[in-house]
């Protein structure tokens, strides 16, 4: 073996050692940051992960400063740690992997009032339910950044900046619940959502899963499935990698999806023939496309907002069945439920007040009359009470840190 062939074999060796300790003392040196950012400070509050020996947290999503809020029974429970202004070490200038949250004066939101509209989820006892997701202004919307009071977040810090193409295998990953993947060009720069077509290169990367949404919380082998894909996929880029205790997301992901069950609320009006007669479907069609509704791949027909193409209210048949272009030329109904799904519109009083006109035009067009569940019918009193549930209900969520029709409630309260 000549010279030059040695020391091409002592130099790639050395090379090798070279990244490997590097990569090493990249990661010990990113999670003892962490580390001392999520570490309980000298006065009590908490503010990261869950120490050895302390209670568990759930999450509340805005923590009172004279301490943890009060459960209706008056016990004490703490919320969910989240990040504020000050926490994070300041002496090198380093930030924490997920933006700072800014935490709302719970003394200045407005209570919250049970609906009695129809659940999308089964709410649980109030003695277990937590308090309320942090109002954050600005971000944590579900859409332009991460959201850590409603996603497990696992950070990556790789050695070197790497395009979303390296990110294939996690981009494209199943593993039962919404994952977004975020990245920043720079350092303490905006986020950015990322999809495989993305382009610039990213020098620290967010995987985002969803806790909670309407089929339910996220569960723990669903929470263990994530962190090791993207446990896989650090080596690979390489890249320093902080991983949240997956017990702990489990139960944050229990305690939000009871919070969830607690305000979702949807409001029905219906429309029946006052003889009990049927409503051709074809006669149906004609009359709701009028009206603006079109028909949905969801067997329902949809109004949808022209300035924002969001879903204001629905149009769905009373006997439960889809309707379809083939069913409605064939087939006949026995009524009509408009439906108003008071998280997922902003202003949901506004949106009834269209739904309630639209309803009454609807009855009268199809020889019809406005009822309640009972099949008695509904006198504006009545609409008027229906109206005060929306108010309240919507009241609620913002109580909860949650404004209808916002990113985080599409998240929230979608399937």
């Amino acid at each position: 073996m000549s010279p030059l062939q040695i020391g091409l074999v002592i130099a790639g060796v050395v090379l090798v050692a070279g990244v490997l300790v590097y990569n090493w003392w990249q990661e010990r040196r990113v999670r003892r940051r962490i580390d001392a950012a999520f570490r309980r400070p000298a006065d009590g509050t908490p503010t990261g992960r869950t120490e050895p020996g302390m209670p568990r947290i759930e999450p509340s999503l805005h923590a009172d400063a004279d301490g943890p809020p009060e459960s209706d029974d008056g016990a004490s429970r703490e919320g969910v740690p989240v990040l504020r202004p000050g926490d994070a070490p300041e002496d090198d200038g380093w930030k924490p992997p997920v933006d700072y949250i800014a935490h709302t004066d719970p003394d200045s939101q407005r209570e919250g009032a049970e609906a009695d509209g129809t659940p999308a989820r089964d709410a649980a006892p109030k003695s277990e339910r937590p308090a309320s997701i942090a109002q954050t202004p600005g971000g944590g919307d579900g859409q332009g950044r991460p959201d850590p009071d409603i996603e497990c977040i696992v950070t990556l810090q790789p050695a070197r900046p790497v395009g979303a193409g390296a990110l294939a295998a996690g981009l494209h990953a199943r593993v039962g619940k919404r994952l977004a993947w975020y990245g920043r060009a720079v350092p303490d720069g905006a986020w950015q959502r990322l999809a495989s077509d993305s382009r610039g290169e990213f020098v620290e990367l967010a995987a985002c899963l969803l806790l909670a949404d309407r089929n339910g919380a996220a569960s723990r082998p669903q929470l263990d499935t994530f962190v090791r894909v993207i446990g896989e996929l650090a080596p690979l880029l390489p890249a320093a990698i902080s991983v949240p205790d997956v017990g702990a997301e489990a139960d944050r992901a229990e305690a939000l999806d009871r919070l969830c069950a607690d305000v979702d609320v949807q409001i029905g009006l219906t429309v029946v023939k006052a003889d009990q007669d049927s409503i051709q479907g074809t006669r149906l069609r004609g009359v709701a496309e009028a009206a603006g509704f079109r028909l949905a791949s969801g067997g329902r027909f949809e109004l949808v907002a022209e300035d924002t193409g969001a879903v204001l209210y629905t149009l769905q048949n009373l006997r439960n069945e889809p309707f379809n272009v083939d069913t409605l030329r064939q087939s006949v109904t026995h009524g009509l439920v408009l439906v108003l799904d008071v998280p997922r519109v902003s202003d949901p009083a506004r949106v009834f007040d269209q739904m309630k006109l639209a309803a009454r035009r609807l009855a009268q067009q199809l020889g019809g009359e406005l009822v309640d569940d009972n099949r008695r019918p509904l006198d504006d009193a009545a609409l008027v009470a229906i109206r005060k549930q929306v108010n309240a209900a919507a009241d609620a969520l913002r109580a909860s840190g949650i404004e209808p029709g916002s990113p985080r409630a599409l998240e929230l309260f979608g399937a």
